[in-house]
C-alpha cells in the first residue's frame, strides 16, 4: 500500500499526458513567481533605485493581483454552471459534473500569465514611471492564481479514485521547480538583460498556453483512454 501511493504520482506523471502537461505548466509558474522573488528587488532597485524597504512594498502588486483573481471565482462558477446545463441539454440527461469545466480560469490565466511577465520586462526602464511594472507583476499574480486553481480543480476531478496522487505529483513538480529557478534568476537577468531576461520566462509560458485549451476542448476523449480516470 505504502509503496503504490509512492510510485503512484510518478505514475500519473509518465503514463498520462493531461497531468504531466498541466503539472508541468503549475510548476513553470510557481518557478517564476519564485524566481522573481530574487529578481523583482534586482531589477526595481537598479532601475528605479528602490531602497530595500521600497522593493518590499513593490510586492504589494503581487498580492492585489492574487486577490483580485481570487474575487472572481463567483464568474467562474456562473461559467462552469452554463456549460454544465448547456452540455446536459446537448446529450438530452442531467448532468452533475464535467472535468473539463473546471478549466476556463486556467485558461484565462494562461493568457494573463505572459502579458504580465512581458509587461514587467519591458517597462522596466528608467523612463517609464514605476508604477508599470508593478502593474505587470500583478497581472501576473492574477494568472497565477488562475491558473493554479483550475488546474488543481480539474486535476481532483479528472482522476477522483487517484485525487491526492494527482496533486501529489503536481505538489513534486512544483516543488522541484520551485528550487531550480531561483538558483539562475539574478544571473539570467544580468547576462541575458531585464527585457530578454523577462521574454525567455514569457516565451516558455507561451509554449504552455494551448495545454489547458487543448485538454479543455479533448480532455473527455484523452481521460476515456486512461487507465487513471474513471
Amino acid at each position: 500500500m505504502l509503496s503504490s501511493s509512492l510510485l503512484r504520482p510518478v505514475q500519473l506523471l509518465i503514463f498520462e499526458p493531461m497531468c504531466l502537461c498541466l503539472c508541468t505548466f503549475s510548476a513553470i509558474l510557481l518557478g517564476i513567481l519564485y524566481l522573481f522573488f530574487g529578481s523583482i528587488p534586482l531589477v526595481l532597485g537598479i532601475t528605479y533605485q528602490f531602497s530595500l524597504y521600497q522593493t518590499g512594498l513593490a510586492f504589494l502588486g503581487l498580492m492585489v493581483g492574487m486577490l483580485m483573481a481570487v474575487t472572481t471565482n463567483p464568474l467562474w462558477q456562473r461559467i462552469r454552471s452554463r456549460l454544465i446545463h448547456k452540455y446536459g441539454d446537448e446529450l438530452g440527461m442531467n448532468v452533475d459534473n464535467e472535468p473539463e469545466f473546471w478549466l476556463p480560469p486556467a485558461i484565462a490565466g494562461a493568457f494573463l500569465v505572459p502579458c504580465g511577465i512581458f509587461i514587467f520586462g519591458w517597462t522596466s526602464q528608467p523612463s517609464i514611471h514605476w508604477i508599470v511594472p508593478i502593474i505587470g507583476i500583478a497581472t501576473f499574480g492574477s494568472g497565477n492564481v488562475l491558473v493554479f486553481t483550475g488546474i488543481w480543480t480539474f486535476l481532483v476531478d479528472a482522476y477522483p479514485q487517484y485525487a491526492a496522487s494527482a496533486l501529489a505529483a503536481n505538489t513534486l513538480l512544483r516543488c522541484i521547480f520551485a528550487a531550480a529557478f531561483p538558483l539562475f534568476g539574478n544571473q539570467m537577468y544580468e547576462r541575458l538583460g531585464y527585457q530578454w531576461a523577462s521574454s525567455l520566462l514569457g516565451f516558455l509560458t507561451v509554449a504552455m498556453l494551448p495545454a489547458p485549451i487543448i485538454f479543455f476542448m479533448y480532455g473527455a476523449r484523452i481521460r476515456k483512454k486512461s487507465r487513471f480516470s474513471a
